[in-house]
């Protein structure tokens, strides 16, 4: 069955086709297993089957003409991730990990957001929170906007995974599940904003959903109080995954062998 053409969107999800036969045997990634100190455990993950999702790092949060800072919240602690990322992405990708950007982006007229979600950024219905123009007439948290791009600093994204969200979780009635799935991964690095918020309601969802979760400690922040960010980390690790940091990751995959598979 020499002529059979492959069939699917990933490499490591093809079936192999002609006019008269299916294969439906998926040839896949050889292992490549890297050790790792984590809390509350070290771990070991095969880089193979892992991707990075990357939540948020985006205009609206980061920018100092985004929304969080137009309405006087201190962005700082949102930008500290873009350092170590910027050491990590090279990495990563140089691996042949999948880097997914999960990227807050709603409908122009918001039909897929309830009055719940629209509350919990305008409590008193003025009209101030998702979907209206900030100064340089981008609208907030909108899909395909400059609000919902990643911030420059974080290079090109063009060869990446974009997914956009309307929730808290990026999981929520969006295609992250099928991606993943599609790319045969099993195990997710988390990094972005804000860590006690989108970033943990992510990994929770991704938990129950079977994934191994794995948070970069130094590539999440959050502009919330220091307590919710130590909250966060008590019930990652002891509830739905495990922590590490990014630089010991990058230390690794620095002597990991190369990946020899698409």
């Amino acid at each position: 069955m020499t002529s059979l053409r492959p069939l699917g969107s990933s490499p490591r999800n093809r079936w192999h086709v002609d006019e008269t036969h299916a294969d439906f045997v998926r040839v896949m990634p050889p292992v490549r297993a890297v050790d790792l100190p984590a809390s509350p455990q070290d771990v070991r993950i095969d880089l193979s089957r892992t991707a990075l999702v990357v939540i948020d790092m985006q205009n609206d949060f980061c920018h100092p003409d985004g929304w969080l800072a137009s309405i006087g919240v201190d962005i700082t602690p949102a930008r500290a991730p873009v350092a170590p990322l910027l050491d990590l992405l090279p990495a990563v990708r140089k691996a042949g990990m999948p880097v997914i950007w999960l990227n807050w982006g709603n409908r122009p007229d918001r039909l897929n957001l309830g009055p719940s979600t629209l509350h919990t950024y305008d409590m008193a219905g003025l009209g101030a929170g998702l979907g209206q123009p900030l100064k340089n007439g981008a609208r907030v948290l909108e899909l395909d906007s400059w609000a919902a791009a990643v911030i420059d600093e974080l290079g090109d994204t063009s060869g990446d995974i974009h997914v956009a969200k309307y929730a808290m979780s990026g999981f929520w009635d969006t295609p992250l599940d099928a991606i993943l799935r599609n790319l045969q991964i099993t195990t997710l690095l988390f990094a972005g904003v804000n860590l006690d918020q989108c970033v943990l309601c992510t990994l929770q969802d991704a938990s129950f959903r079977g994934y191994d979760c794995l948070l970069l400690e130094d590539c999440a922040a959050t502009t919330s109080p220091e307590y919710c960010a130590q909250a966060a980390l008590y019930n990652i690790r002891q509830c739905f995954g495990f922590s590490t940091m990014g630089r010991q990751l990058c230390e690794r995959l620095a002597t990991a062998p190369d990946p020899t598979f698409p």
